[in-house]
């Protein structure tokens, strides 16, 4: 498997980056790549909910369905594949000074194939790596402009 790890931080309280973050149906306005994102079931955020989504990154196109199999409020939220593009996503946010959020996030994925998915999924690691860097600014920026526009 192949893991990922990035940091930063919003200027944004936590319960305002936790609400908005964790609800993957707001994944396309910051979340590099995705294409595509829907609630599969009757439950939109949290522990049990489904989401389906396409995500263009590099040279290819992935498909998986996750599920949320962790998540604790304004802390901790974890997805792994159940169907499609075998991955785990961790995302962790803590408050780190008043009116600052920080979030981790750690990616894991594995591709099918074998010897070949196990090189294509060290290919794909730079570009896995520029999406994680890209979807934190991205949070951030949408996560600080929809909290100055709410004051």
């Amino acid at each position: 498997m192949v893991h990922i790890h990035h940091r930063g931080a919003a200027d944004v309280p936590l319960g305002f980056a936790f609400a908005y973050a964790s609800d993957l149906r707001n994944a396309p306005e910051w979340l590099f790549g995705i294409t595509r994102i829907d609630v599969l079931g009757d439950i939109p955020v949290g522990v049990g909910a489904v989401y389906d989504g396409t995500m263009k990154l590099g040279p290819i196109t992935l498909h998986s369905t996750v599920r949320i199999v962790e998540w604790e409020q304004n802390s901790y939220a974890c997805a792994e594949s159940i169907a499609g593009f075998e991955t785990r996503s961790t995302w962790r946010l803590r408050a780190v000074e008043d009116g600052t959020t920080e979030v981790v996030v750690d990616i894991d994925y594995e591709l099918p194939g074998g010897f070949a998915g196990k090189a294509l999924g060290h290919a794909l690691e730079p570009f896995v790596q520029i999406a994680a860097q890209r979807s934190e600014a991205a949070l951030r920026a949408v996560l600080e402009r929809r909290y100055a526009d709410a004051a």
